[in-house]
């Protein structure tokens, strides 16, 4: 996999918006559509709020994207009550060629999860500096229930990872999370299988199990 490399701040902005306003072309009318986290997700938000009158709501994975689609006037959904989605539309902070992703930077691993286990098609949107040939280089986070974050740590280190905690972090489950340096993830799947039945563990922010099904990049390129 060729990565693209931005240069500046502008270009990666330019690109995060690009990605964005691309993951449009998913939106179908009368849909509820599950919406992610993160800088990219917000200008898809944005561009959403340009048809909101096509769309019948949307459920959120994080309480700041459901606070940017209430400004804007879209309806925010329980889960619950919707069922399967037909589109969820998320940012990564790394992807593979494969469309294995980690993703957890904003702390909302856990519902991003969800919802992309609950989508019929899962679409992400990077930029192009978020594409790599190895996951790894950006710490895996891990949410872990609280009272088992020193145990999930151990065992972590255990398996070769370096575990710190995000101090000052309390997801929007109530949970706390590590981020887990030094990997060099050459098989995403069964790491995820693996990690994921710690005891303590809540998930891991590796999406190789549910891959995303299209990923958009900012400077054009998709797969």
């Amino acid at each position: 996999m060729n990565v693209w490399t931005t240069r500046g701040n502008m270009d990666i902005e330019a690109q995060k918006r690009a990605a964005g306003e691309a993951a449009i072309e998913f939106v179908e009318d009368r849909q509820v559509i599950g919406v992610g986290t993160g800088s990219t997700v917000k200008y898809f938000i944005d561009a959403l709020a340009k048809i909101k009158h096509r769309v019948d709501g949307a459920v959120s994975s994080s309480e700041q994207s459901s606070k940017l689609l209430r400004e804007y006037g879209i309806q925010v959904l329980d889960l619950n009550a919707v069922g399967t989605i037909p589109v969820y539309v998320d940012g990564a902070d790394e992807c593979d060629g494969a469309r294995h992703l980690i993703k957890g930077g904003g702390g909302a691993l856990t519902r991003e999860k969800i919802l992309a286990a609950a989508a019929q098609k899962f679409v992400c949107i990077v930029d192009a500096h978020k594409c790599v040939d190895v996951l790894g280089g950006f710490p895996l986070p891990v949410e872990v229930i609280p009272m088992a974050r020193s145990y999930v740590a151990r065992e972590i280190q255990r398996r070769g990872g370096m575990p710190v905690w995000r101090t000052g972090c309390v997801t929007d489950n109530g949970n706390w999370i590590l981020d887990v340096h030094g990997l060099r993830i050459d098989d995403p799947e069964k790491l995820e299988a693996d990690w994921n039945q710690i005891t303590g563990v809540v998930t891991v922010g590796l999406f190789a199990h549910r891959p995303a099904d299209v990923v958009l990049v900012g400077n054009g390129r998709r797969f």
